[in-house]
């Protein structure tokens, strides 16, 4: 009798077995992500557009900037790197077809002291007048540049020796008869010019040391003239 009454008991002290647990239900507010929508087809007509439009919009922008490395901000002319890469073209067609020019190489004189006694301000303002004087002595596809400073280059297609050195003497006598009044005082600039002529054998270096030259001799000429 006491072993049955055991076997009993012990049978009383198992668990029934769960069952297996169902899928776990979705927390609320969650929603299944629904599956991906096909990508939208790309027209290669209206991309090929809009490269050709990105395309142009750079190349202006890469045009512009270069014009405005080649261009004096204070005169809007030609600045030295400009004005001898418009020389080098010069040359090169001169050579090609014989054709024929001149440089001439024109030094302002007397900037200096007006800078010095009235200011930049009023250098610039004499700057701008010899450039307007000068634009008004040339032809269109003549080319007037800005080397540095208080000196300047022209360009100057099929032109003699001789019809060379009267236009400079020309420009500069036009520039000497040019008044300026600053602080209510009246002064002049004056300018001194040098000539060199572009020829079949004519180099852009050579060229440029010619004029510059004789533009040394004639100022020291006007110099000793005064």
């Amino acid at each position: 009798m006491k072993k049955k009454t055991r076997v009993a008991a012990a049978g009383t002290a198992k668990r029934p077995k769960t069952a297996p647990a169902g899928p776990k239900a979705a927390p609320r507010g969650i929603r299944k992500s629904a599956s991906p929508s096909p990508a939208p087809s790309v027209d290669p007509k209206s991309t090929i557009r809009r490269l050709k439009t990105q395309l142009a919009r750079a190349r202006a922008r890469i045009e512009e900037l270069q014009a405005s490395a080649d261009t004096d901000f204070l005169l809007d002319i030609p600045n030295r790197r400009g004005f001898e890469r418009e020389l080098h073209r010069a040359i090169a067609f001169i050579k090609r077809y014989h054709a024929s020019g001149a440089l001439i190489v024109l030094d302002v004189d007397r900037l200096k002291p007006i800078n010095d006694a009235f200011g930049h301000a009023a250098g610039d303002e004499v700057l701008k007048a010899i450039v307007k004087t000068l634009l008004a002595h040339v032809r269109a596809s003549d080319v007037i540049g800005r080397l540095g400073g208080d000196e300047f280059a022209l360009l100057l297609w099929n032109l003699s020796e001789t019809d060379a050195r009267a236009k400079a003497a020309l420009l500069e006598g036009t520039i000497d008869r040019l008044t300026f009044v600053f602080g209510g005082s009246t002064v002049t600039a004056g300018a001194s010019a040098g000539v060199a002529i572009l020829g079949p054998h004519a180099e852009l270096g050579r060229a440029l040391e010619e004029a510059d030259s004789a533009m040394y001799i004639r100022k020291a000429q006007r110099r000793h003239e005064a």
